[in-house]
């Protein structure tokens, strides 16, 4: 089998990621895991060694036949759903997921790394843990492992508690890729941070803090909050909004939806 560029494929080679990944998320017997694009089986053939239950779904036509007849007895006895399809067009609800009913572990494709991670974790029905193999930077970013925050950073952390779970050398997938890779984590997901503030108009306060990465926090959100509603959070209105914790969002939030009488 050869890769597909046009599908983002980088086959995984190492089982070292994979056995940090499983054991992040604490996988047993009596869990329900969700794979994002098997590939070849290598990290489905881990899952299965659980005693898991895992759905497995994956785009490439020319893959599900190789899979169907590589793990044709976890098929045949329902341990193994193959599903043919795109997950990005396809709903928790449609795979019968609801909430904390499964764990999420994928090596997931570069391209679509930010729509995969706000899909599940923006969903009705959120996996209680998430384990995915993505490139390095966008770890690194995830955790804020420079102490400075962005918008990814904190949009996952709003909905959980992420870990860098370690480098993957790109020596480690066949078509070697570009950039080295690494494991997030994410876990205690839910969404108790949306209780006083909508989903909406949190993640619209946060998106203009960042609307101008250089220029003051109280410059970007002026038409929002006064540099006096930010010094009453005890919020420094010249810091820039990547000095700002996730604490500080939802104060400022809170505020606001609360001044605007929306809650």
């Amino acid at each position: 089998m050869y890769a597909k560029k046009s599908l983002g494929q980088n086959f995984l080679l190492s089982r070292a990621p994979i056995h940090k990944m499983i054991g992040e998320c604490l996988v047993t017997r009596s869990d329900t895991v969700l794979e994002i694009g098997p590939g070849k089986g290598i990290l489905t053939r881990e899952l299965l060694a659980t005693g898991a239950r895992v759905i497995a779904v994956e785009k490439d036509d020319l893959l599900i036949p190789i899979l169907h007849e590589t793990f044709k007895s976890e098929t045949d006895s329902g341990q193994l759903n193959l599903i043919h399809g795109d997950i990005l067009n396809l709903s928790t609800s449609n795979l019968q997921l609801t909430t904390n009913s499964y764990k999420l572990i994928a090596n997931i494709p570069y391209y679509i790394t930010g729509e995969i991670i706000r899909k599940f974790l923006e969903s009705d029905n959120q996996p209680s843990c998430m384990a995915l193999l993505v490139q390095k930077e966008v770890a690194e970013r995830i955790v804020a492992r420079d102490a400075k925050e962005s918008i990814l950073s904190i949009s996952v952390k709003a909905y959980g508690t992420p870990s860098y779970g370690g480098t993957v050398k790109k020596t480690s997938f066949r078509p070697i890729p570009n950039v080295d890779s690494a494991v997030i984590v994410v876990k205690n997901i839910n969404k108790k941070n949306f209780v006083n503030v909508t989903e909406k108009e949190f993640f619209k306060f946060v998106k203009t803090g960042f609307a101008h990465k250089r220029k003051q926090l109280g410059s970007n959100l002026k038409e929002l909050i006064s540099a006096e509603g930010l010094e009453k959070l005890n919020i420094n209105p010249k810091v820039r909004a990547e000095d700002l914790k996730l604490k500080d969002w939802l104060a400022i939030s809170e505020m606001c939806q609360h001044r605007a009488g929306t809650v």
